[in-house]
């Protein structure tokens, strides 16, 4: 356990089975499958930051074990969808689902785990929050598209990048944040603070996750380095060599993304480190997690705000 998730274990604990609860199917596929998705561990964010934000605020009831676990059923079938539209193979260290059980069955149980979430977010009875992570599913399938539409495009913008990863990853843990706001009755302001320091804080794990594609332990990443090379996604640290590297680097990195392939990989990450490319995305990764700790400034000292602001540290410190 990470030193974050203790200032909610027992929560957490209790969030990890409404988690196992709430998989029963009379389809025994689906129950096989969210079981090994369960099993695989992972760090948990996502409904960590429900428990934790509101805890911190003083929520005193239990709707959010039932919160958080929505929020972790959404980001799983996420992750299901993922990786058959990527083809991956491997997750955690693990083979994925699509790669242990086919394409289909892995769409279709994400398709499951998304309607269980909706299910468990009727009997909530809160419109706003009904609202907020409504909206957060069409965002992260917007993103999804235009990642999709991305691929094999070196003409991708610095702000086009930013766009799609506040889609696919920072709008979950900006909602995470946001929903445990509202489920506590906090003020305007304070949801807000709440709200962007989810997503400044979701930016900084998804610029690391980008900036550790090419500069990562593939033991502890649990996937191979260079995927998102390997997939064409023109990533941050990518952009940043065609624009900053030289013509040779450039040209090595624009051909590489339409070609989707990583056969140069060793090539483009020396280019990559050279030109500075990698050092800029952590610059931008601790500028995010910086402006999520400023947003904690209104919550009173305990051990859930220390757990956030550990929370920002990590996600610019960490090797996996």
């Amino acid at each position: 356990m990470l030193p974050f998730h203790r200032a909610a274990a027992d929560d957490f604990a209790a969030v990890n089975q409404r988690i196992l609860d709430q998989l029963h199917s009379d389809v025994p596929l689906v129950e096989n499958i969210g079981h090994y998705l369960v099993e695989a561990g992972g760090k948990r964010l996502r409904p960590l930051l429900v428990l934790l934000c509101a805890r911190a605020v003083g929520y005193k009831g239990a709707d959010h074990i039932d919160l958080a676990a929505i929020i972790e059923f959404i980001h799983t079938a996420t992750l299901l969808h993922d990786d058959v539209v990527d083809t991956s193979d491997r997750r955690r260290g693990r083979l994925t689902a699509n790669a242990k059980w086919g394409n289909a069955p892995a769409v279709l149980v994400g398709d499951f785990l998304y309607s269980r979430a909706f299910q468990m977010m009727v009997a909530l009875q809160n419109m706003k929050i009904m609202a907020i992570l409504s909206e957060t599913t069409n965002t992260i399938a917007e993103g999804e598209v235009q990642q999709l539409v991305n691929a094999g495009d070196p003409a991708v913008s610095e702000e086009n990048y930013f766009t799609v990863i506040h889609k696919k990853t920072g709008a979950l843990f900006e909602a995470a944040c946001e929903t445990a706001a509202v489920l506590a009755g906090c003020p305007p302001q304070q949801r807000e603070a709440l709200k962007h320091y989810g997503r400044a804080l979701g930016l900084a794990f998804q610029l690391v996750d980008d900036a550790l594609d090419y500069r990562g332990n593939p033991e502890e990443l649990g996937k191979n380095v260079g995927d998102d090379l390997a997939e064409g996604k023109p990533t941050l640290p990518l952009i940043y060599t065609m624009a900053n590297g030289s013509k040779a680097q450039a040209a090595l990195v624009r051909e590489a993304i339409e070609q989707r392939s990583s056969a140069k990989l060793a090539e483009i990450v020396e280019a990559i480190e050279s030109c500075g490319a990698l050092e800029y995305t952590m610059e931008r990764a601790r500028a995010a997690a910086d402006e999520a700790k400023n947003r904690l400034a209104f919550l009173p000292e305990g051990d859930q705000k220390t757990a956030l602001l550990q929370l920002a540290s990590f996600a610019v410190e960490r090797s996996t």
